[in-house]
This record gives structure tokens, C-alpha cells and sequence, in this order.
């Protein structure tokens, strides 16, 4: 029988632990607050309890993720047998550190699986929803803004991706089989064209006054671009197919420490590259919308007037004129995503057994929910909250697009 804490002291060194979290929502909370009237749609924000409220809860699993090694007391696959399926308070014997939250089935900390997990969730989920975002805004743009026979052959294709069912999309995309095969990798090197052709299209629009700023930027993107989509794709499956095919001077290429500044597990790139293929779609039909609305405008046909290009009056006239709702429908993707991401950990897809992120905790929690039910309830809490600040974010954000 191991030593516990009272519930005072669980809940008194659950705070102290998240003192970095406090201290980095107060600093940025405090300044943000103060020059709210500088910081447009950022600080409007701050004059709804709705937008405070969801800042709060974003803010605080966003610094949690930055600050998690300072905060979890024990590795998050680290095991100490002793404390298996220990009450919330137990302590090491070795160490003197509580299990504040409990310990699961392979005594592991849930407290500290809670906090990593968070890490898990404010990387794929933001980046797979940005990805997305870019995908459906460069085709959305020319279709909805030309419209004719560009725009039915992106609408069509776009409808029949969305006619598919969505979970079993994703349930093919993430299974193990896929991971052996070029599928991911050449999807997500696909994707990753598509922010270096909006960039460089952004900055040639805009700059062709000032040529040598506008190609410096080109050519910045281009190979930063170039760069990180060559890391992305240098797999060891990738080497070795351009090995056999006799391109060995390229496999050597891409064989180079130099291109491996990213490092995606398989099991992650499978979900990043679910999430961008089956969010696109919905992206590219709101951003279609919205430009066939605004095309229509004033400001528009007076920027056709001055003779301004097709896609400088894309980006720089339609485009600003919709972010409104395509930041709220961003937040909203994230959310989804955070929940999809749950649901293929809690069926073991995607992650890998030992991951700590929130669904795979509520799985391996929900076996022996009868008998010890802290295991699944705090990942499940962890997600309702940030799920539940994303929404009241894209209310807030609503409520401010209205208004504009």
C-alpha cells in the first residue's frame, strides 16, 4: 500500500506545477489586453467574455504543450510498476513524486501522459487545418473568381471527395498498410507545393514595384520551401525506390542530413495527410463561395478599372475581404480535428500503442472504466476543454466578423 496525498495537496501541487502556464497567460494576457486597440482582430477579442474565455482555455494548453517537460514530473511512457492503476495522490517510493492524477493499467503517470499529450494535439492538428486552409484557398480563388470550365472540373472534384464517407476515408488513410507504401509521403509532398505557389504568387502580385524585394522573396521561398518539402518526402522508402530505379546521384541527395530537419512519424503523417486531403474540399467550397460573392463589389471592379492582374485582385482585394470567415471556420477545423484525432487514437489507429496523446489515453483508460476511472477521464476532460475554447473562440470571432 503506497502513501497518498489529500485532495488539498493534489489540487495545491497540480497548480504549483503549471506555474510557467500561469505566469506566460498573465504576461500575454496582461500586454495583450493593454494594447488591445493595436491589435485588430486579435484584441477585439479581448472586449467579449466569450473571446477571453477562449483564449483562456487555447492559451492555457498552448503553453502547457511549449512548457511540458517543465511541468510533468515523470516521463510519459515511463513505467513504475508499483504505482499500476494507483489512486490520484499515490507517491513514488524512489523518487518521492505523486501520481497527482492516478496512474493507468502499465503504471504510467496519467498526469504527466495528459500534459505531453497536449504537445501531440498543437502540432498536428493547427498544422493539418493551416495546410488545408491553403490547399482549398489557392484553388478556391481562381474557381470561384473565373468560374466556367475551371471551376467545374475543382467543383467537381471537390464533391467527390466529400461524397465519400468521411470516416471511412480516414479509416483507409491511417491504417497500418498505408504507412508501407509512397502514398502518404507523395500526398504530403503534394500538399506542401501548394503554400510555396500561394507565397510566391502573393509576393509577385504585390511587389512588381519594387523588383528586387519581390524576387529576393521569391527566391527565399522557393528554397526554404524546396528545402523543407525535400526533408519531407526523404524517407528510407523514398531513398530506396530512387536507388533501385537507378537515380543514385538523387538518392544520395536525399539521403543527406541537411534535408532531414523534419521528422514525422508515420503514424502522424498518415493523420496530417488524412486531415488536409478531407478538410480541402470544405475549404475550397466556402472559399469558392465567398469570392463568387465578392467579386461583385465595388472595390473590385475599381481595382479591375486600374487595370490591376486577375490574381493580385484574388489575394490582395477578395481574399482580405473574406478572412473572416475562413478564420472562424479554421478554428472550427481544428476543433474537429482535435476530435478526429481522439477517435482514431481511441481506435488505435494512426498513433502508436505507447503514445500519450488523449485518445489513445481514453482507450487504454476505457478497458477498466468500471473499477478506476480517472485513467480515461482526464485525457477526456483535456480534450472537451480545448475543444470547448476553440468554439468559443470561432463565436467571438463570428461575433467580430458581423460587426465588420
Amino acid at each position: 500500500m503506497t502513501e497518498t496525498l489529500s485532495t488539498f495537496e493534489i489540487v495545491f501541487q497540480i497548480l504549483f506545477r503549471f506555474w510557467p502556464v500561469w505566469a506566460a497567460m498573465l504576461i500575454v494576457g496582461g500586454v495583450s489586453y493593454m494594447y488591445r486597440a493595436r491589435l485588430g482582430l486579435y484584441g477585439q477579442l479581448y472586449d467579449g467574455a466569450i473571446g477571453i474565455a477562449g483564449l483562456a482555455f487555447i492559451g492555457f494548453w498552448l503553453f502547457t504543450a511549449l512548457f511540458a517537460p517543465l511541468i510533468a514530473p515523470f516521463d510519459p511512457i515511463g513505467v513504475v510498476p508499483i504505482l499500476k492503476n494507483a489512486v490520484p495522490g499515490s507517491i513514488d517510493p524512489e523518487t518521492g513524486n505523486a501520481f497527482l492524477l492516478g496512474g493507468d493499467k502499465l503504471a504510467r503517470d496519467v498526469f504527466s501522459r495528459m500534459v505531453y499529450g497536449s504537445q501531440i494535439v498543437l502540432i498536428i492538428a493547427p498544422a493539418a487545418t493551416a495546410f488545408a486552409l491553403m490547399v482549398g484557398i489557392t484553388l478556391g480563388l481562381p474557381a470561384g473568381y473565373y468560374g466556367g470550365r475551371m471551376d467545374n472540373v475543382l467543383s467537381f472534384l471537390a464533391n467527390l471527395v466529400l461524397a465519400f464517407p468521411v470516416i471511412l476515408l480516414f479509416y483507409l488513410l491511417v491504417t497500418p498498410g498505408i504507412t508501407e507504401t509512397p502514398i502518404p509521403y507523395t500526398l504530403a509532398g503534394l500538399f506542401f507545393i501548394f503554400p510555396m505557389i500561394f507565397f510566391v504568387t502573393l509576393f509577385y502580385t504585390r511587389y512588381q514595384a519594387r523588383p528586387q524585394f519581390m524576387w529576393a522573396a521569391i527566391a527565399a521561398t522557393i528554397v526554404i520551401g524546396s528545402w523543407v518539402w525535400i526533408s519531407l518526402v526523404s524517407n528510407d522508402f523514398v531513398v530506396q525506390a530512387l536507388r533501385n530505379n537507378g537515380l543514385g546521384a538523387l538518392a544520395a541527395l536525399f539521403d543527406l542530413d541537411i534535408f532531414k530537419i523534419i521528422s514525422i512519424e508515420p503514424g502522424q503523417l498518415n493523420i496530417f495527410v488524412a486531415v488536409v486531403f478531407a478538410s480541402s474540399p470544405g475549404v475550397f467550397r466556402i472559399t469558392r463561395g465567398l469570392v463568387m460573392d465578392i467579386k461583385t463589389r465595388d472595390y473590385v471592379a475599381a481595382a479591375q478599372t486600374r487595370g490591376e492582374s486577375p490574381w493580385y485582385i484574388m489575394l490582395w482585394e477578395v481574399l482580405p475581404n473574406a478572412r473572416g470567415p475562413l478564420i472562424v471556420d479554421a478554428c472550427l477545423r481544428i476543433g474537429y480535428t482535435t476530435i478526429l484525432l481522439g477517435t482514431l487514437g481511441y481506435f488505435g489507429l494512426g498513433m502508436p500503442p505507447e503514445s500519450p496523446d488523449w485518445g489513445t489515453a481514453i482507450k487504454d483508460g476505457s478497458q477498466l472504466l468500471r473499477l478506476y476511472v480517472w485513467p480515461a477521464l482526464v485525457p477526456a476532460i483535456a480534450l472537451m476543454s480545448f475543444v470547448l475554447g476553440l468554439n468559443l473562440l470561432a463565436d467571438a470571432l463570428r461575433e467580430e466578423s458581423l460587426k465588420d
